[in-house]
């Protein structure tokens, strides 16, 4: 029992140490213009706060986007949901209302636990919103779900091969250089083991700081560790209970409570042909679409 109590202690107390030295964006990703895609209204909150939180610092310098491709209108709540979107992204620390844009198409993204949305149609909508003849946009890193989604959600997935579709049309087409970043799945128990899978992810990037902290600026790292100590936490939490309401059942305090996604993010970056055979000495890894 005074071990288990020390536990309770000491395990919070080290994940904190070790959070509040990996909360910060490696120099790579400072001063950049940054667009994470979701699926979902409450994906950024639920399974992305760390990042965002990290990223959209003042700090950080960057100009963070986000891009969701449902309004989440399987019950007919849609518009709340969209409202609901902006209020948790401008909590996380995104700058402005009009970052946060929702795709509102039923029939090419409907929202649904089964239906396969087309990579294809992703590919296309992601040039699209980056290309606008008006005001051509310019990004430098994309972040979103890797192949197995998390959790599994068929939405999650098309959003993966969607990104990598549209990377490599891009690398192909014009030599522009894109960071795709995916966020990393783990399996059932690690999901919801929250402070003690934190801390088992964030003790071997102390031990080895130059993986994760001190890579030069024109390089991309392999490898990203985002943790939200537990001073920052509570806003995570906010950005679902005060700003998802309409979502709060009971499973999803659960969630909140257990989910290790809500203090770690894990992303990578992924590597295909058509960006492996770009000239990577290239000092400006931006690209205007």
């Amino acid at each position: 029992m005074l071990i288990g109590a020390m536990l309770a202690v000491l395990v919070p107390l080290a994940y904190h140490h070790a959070a509040r030295r990996l909360h910060r964006p490696p120099p790579a990703l400072r001063n950049r213009r940054i667009c994470l895609v979701i699926a979902h209204p409450d994906d950024e909150a639920m399974f992305f706060a760390p990042t965002v939180q990290a990223l959209a610092h003042a700090a950080a310098g960057n100009h963070v986007k986000l891009l969701c491709l449902c309004s989440g209108n399987a019950a007919g709540l849609g518009e709340t949901r969209k409202r609901e979107l902006v209020q948790s992204a401008l909590l996380l620390g995104l700058r402005d209302a009009d970052d946060v844009f929702v795709v509102d198409d039923g029939l090419a993204f409907p929202d649904s636990m089964t239906a396969s949305w087309s990579p294809d149609k992703i590919a296309s909508l992601l040039a699209s919103a980056f290309s606008r003849p008006a005001s051509p946009a310019v990004i430098d890193v994309l972040i979103t779900f890797d192949p197995r989604g998390v959790s599994g959600h068929a939405n999650h997935i098309a959003l993966y091969h969607g990104a990598v579709e549209f990377a490599r049309r891009l690398a192909a087409s014009s030599n522009c250089r894109l960071d795709l970043y995916t966020l990393s799945s783990v399996a059932l128990v690690r999901k919801y083991a929250s402070l003690l899978d934190g801390l088992a992810t964030l003790l071997p990037v102390l031990l080895r700081p130059h993986a994760s902290a001190s890579s030069s600026s024109s390089t991309a790292p392999q490898r990203l560790v985002f943790a939200n100590s537990l001073t920052r936490l509570p806003t995570a939490w906010r950005a679902m209970t005060q700003a998802h309401k309409s979502q709060m059942l009971w499973f999803r305090w659960l969630w909140i409570l257990f989910s290790r996604y809500m203090l770690v993010n894990e992303l990578r970056l992924e590597h295909f042909p058509e960006q492996d055979a770009l000239d990577i000495q290239q000092d400006d890894a931006s690209c205007s679409l």
